[in-house]
């Protein structure tokens, strides 16, 4: 400040002029700071606010199945050439995230329809899947059991509180159950438990009820079994993943975290349609009636393969006993009526040689 006072008047003001500007250089160089970090944030937040219509189904599931235009739900989608798929048993498995239990897919397809949307089954099409607007986890309701933990996928327009109540009924066999011990396998379509034991394990099952709310994307969904408790039912501790945003449709899991597209799907006043769709025909998909009646078949062509030995009872009926009684007064009768008949020849009396032979054929009959 001595310094300060001994300088001259415009020495000061030049001086003040100096200051303010290394003050403005300097907030302008936190400001630009802010700005720089925050840009780094903005890829993931701008991939989060990503926003389609079902387009995006439509257009990158159409390669993999069919759409089918059902009655009830308008466009439903049925996966193509996969023998005895099922929803969230066939070729994926359970992994814990941000947002608890969520269904890692096999398919490439994997992304959409278990994590947008809800599954039934239709008894012509086998499981069909209807679009929806929010991401889960996974739509299934769970259930745990003396040993076992169970999902089965919520049907179309089941509020997430109403399917874990009594009254949401749910088909055993839309159920799959694994032993405790396996839930946290990759692999985990090959430790089902046999569908016969289901009735056995859901009467002793009890709902798992842990809803989550997600602010971000106003939705709500279950989380699943708690992670501790898996811990301790698998005896080892669970990695979460962290989930990361994709740009483009697909899932994989690299570097301890889920890179998953999940844009969020806002409805629109347009009304959109598949390129293709066929319609819904009860007629049309013949194949699974035609294998429930195969598998009745066994049963009601027994009765053919039965019918042929039945000439070989008939045989012994007609050989042993009856043909060789008639064949015996047949060789006796002309022998004694030839003197009978000699003089009956002249007169029309042909009823009493009918007479005379109806007696053998009646052995006959």
């Amino acid at each position: 400040m001595k310094y300060f006072k001994l300088l001259t008047i415009s020495q000061r003001h030049s001086l003040s002029h100096q200051l303010n500007h290394a003050k403005g250089v300097i907030k302008i160089s936190i400001l630009a700071f802010a700005i720089h970090s925050a840009t780094l944030l903005i890829p993931q937040e701008a991939s989060a606010q990503i926003t389609v219509s079902f387009d995006v189904f439509y257009n990158n599931l159409s390669p993999y199945g069919t759409w089918v235009d059902h009655p009830n739900y308008g466009y439903t989608w049925t996966p193509r050439g996969i023998s005895g798929f099922r929803p969230y048993g066939s070729q994926g498995h359970w992994a814990y995230t941000d947002a608890g239990w969520t269904w890692v897919s096999n398919y490439s397809w994997g992304w959409a329809p278990f994590h947008y949307g809800r599954w039934f089954y239709d008894q012509y099409y086998g499981w069909l899947w209807v679009p929806d607007y929010e991401w889960g986890p996974g739509w299934v309701s769970w259930r745990r059991s003396a040993g076992y933990y169970g999902w089965a996928p919520i049907g179309p327009g089941i509020e997430i509180n109403f399917a874990y109540s009594s009254g949401y009924d749910v088909p055993n066999n839309n159920w799959r159950f694994v032993r405790e011990s396996d839930f946290g396998r990759t692999n985990l379509y090959n430790y089902y438990v046999p569908v016969k034991s289901y009735a056995d394990i859901i009467r002793n099952s009890q709902p798992i009820r842990n809803i989550q709310t997600d602010n971000q994307r106003n939705v709500r969904y279950n989380t699943g079994p708690d992670r501790a408790e898996v811990e301790k039912r698998m005896g080892k501790p669970i990695a979460p993943l962290a989930i990361k945003e994709r740009n483009t449709p697909g899932q994989n899991i690299r570097n301890n975290q889920l890179e998953i597209y999940r844009p969020q799907v806002q409805k629109t006043a347009e009304k959109r349609a598949p390129a293709k769709v066929i319609p819904y025909k009860k007629e049309q998909p013949t194949v699974q009636p035609q294998k429930k009646e195969k598998t009745r078949a066994p049963s009601s062509q027994q009765p053919p393969k039965s019918q042929p030995a039945q000439p070989k009872q008939e045989r012994p009926k007609q050989l042993p006993t009856k043909q060789k009684e008639t064949k015996a007064p047949n060789k006796q009768e002309p022998q004694q009526q030839p003197t009978k008949q000699k003089p009956i020849k002249p007169e029309p009396q042909p009823g009493k040689k009918s007479e005379g032979n109806n007696p053998p054929k009646k052995g006959n009959g």
